[in-house]
């Protein structure tokens, strides 16, 4: 039962984005198809930059939507991943409690527990507590010859808001600026903040034109 740090890695960014944004911004005021816009390699990155940096200014977002990004992230509780999926402009997969035994459970730590070791040592006697009622409960069923999915969907009502899931998220760039403006604020819960603050520079990375 580990206490465990989040991880967030990128897993696609869409090809030549910035391209992509710029045709479809384009297209909104050119009688030129926006394939030929994408495809011509006259026009220079620092006027398809100038042009993204500009919408984003304006708040003319809807080109893009046409870019997405990609993350696996791990090491976040089911506290997050639950304020996480209510960013609907998304898709989400997410690690089933219903399929994926849990007999030993990692889990997240709050800051203001983490840093008091009272607070610790009774947050960690809980823990230890619910993954024994847990595997109890697996234990019981299968004396009742109640096995595999069933067995787990029920047993998992006792599982905590601590314990560690994983998840894919997509999102394109302008639902993460959303994202990034309500989850990056210090008013935002501390987990989801962290979670936010690390895609931000992984985006930032990638698509300064939009992110910076």
């Amino acid at each position: 039962m580990p206490q465990v740090k989040l991880n967030v890695r990128l897993l696609e960014v869409t090809q030549d984005a910035l391209s992509l944004i710029y045709a479809a911004a384009r297209q909104c005021y050119s009688s030129k198809f926006a394939a030929e816009i994408f495809d011509d390699k006259q026009e220079k990155p620092s006027k398809k930059a100038t042009l993204i940096k500009e919408l984003v200014k304006a708040g003319h977002e809807s080109p893009l939507e046409h870019a997405k990004f990609t993350f696996a992230i791990e090491g976040i509780s089911r506290s997050l991943s639950h304020q996480l999926v209510r960013h609907r402009i998304a898709s989400f997969s997410q690690q089933s409690q219903r399929y994926v035994k849990v007999e030993k459970f990692n889990f997240i730590i709050p800051p203001s527990i983490e840093s008091d070791e009272i607070l610790k040592d009774e947050f960690l006697r809980i823990m230890n507590e619910i993954q024994k009622s847990y595997n109890k409960l697996l234990e019981r069923f299968k004396q009742k010859n109640i096995v595999g999915q069933k067995a787990k969907e029920d047993a998992r009502f006792v599982l905590p808001q601590a314990i560690e899931t994983k998840i894919v998220v997509t999102m394109n760039c302008r639902e993460l600026l959303h994202f990034f403006k309500l989850r990056c604020n210090k008013a935002a819960q501390w987990e989801i903040r962290e979670l936010a603050n690390q895609m931000r520079a992984i985006c930032r990375k990638h698509l300064p034109e939009v992110f910076s």
